[in-house]
């Protein structure tokens, strides 16, 4: 059995909710999961914080129809691959699609705060996620073996 040489080996470090909030903050581009008949689906959506739910724009068929207070996943991450590291924020959330007077208040209040969809389309389906579970893990690097030593990249 290997002894660990915790110089060279990277970490998995779980993250407090708190940080994977934060972590959300950073970014606006994320994936949904969702069901789709007998196989799980994975889509690319543009989001943005509303507070603690993650709203996303849409003209989508499935995720409108999983707007109806279903369960879904939602995730998002950085990584780097030059260091093998990186950070994976996972969200799990029931959805509704927000709409009248509702909707109209969610608008101006995110007006500036940006998520606005990268597709072309009209996205008029304004998605709430609201978070039920939220988890992360960060992969932080050891040190990388030179070119030529044992385990080297060469």
């Amino acid at each position: 059995m290997a002894v660990p040489d915790t110089e060279r080996d990277p970490a998995l470090v779980v993250l407090h909710a708190e940080e994977c909030r934060r972590l959300l903050a950073t970014r606006e581009f994320g994936r949904i999961g969702l069901a789709d008949g007998p196989f799980p689906v994975i889509l690319p959506v543009n989001y943005v914080l509303d507070g603690e739910a993650v709203v996303i724009r849409t003209d989508s068929a499935k995720i409108t129809a999983a707007a109806d207070h279903t369960r879904v996943a939602f995730e998002v991450d950085d990584v780097d691959q030059h260091t093998r590291s990186g950070w994976s924020v996972l969200v799990q959330a029931l959805a509704e699609e927000v709409t009248g007077d509702r909707r109209k208040e969610l608008v101006e209040r995110l007006r500036t705060a940006g998520g606005n969809p990268w597709a072309p389309g009209e996205h008029g389906h304004w998605i709430r996620l609201i978070p039920k579970v939220v988890t992360g893990r960060r992969i932080v690097p050891g040190r990388l073996p030179a070119p030529f030593e044992p385990g080297g990249y060469l």
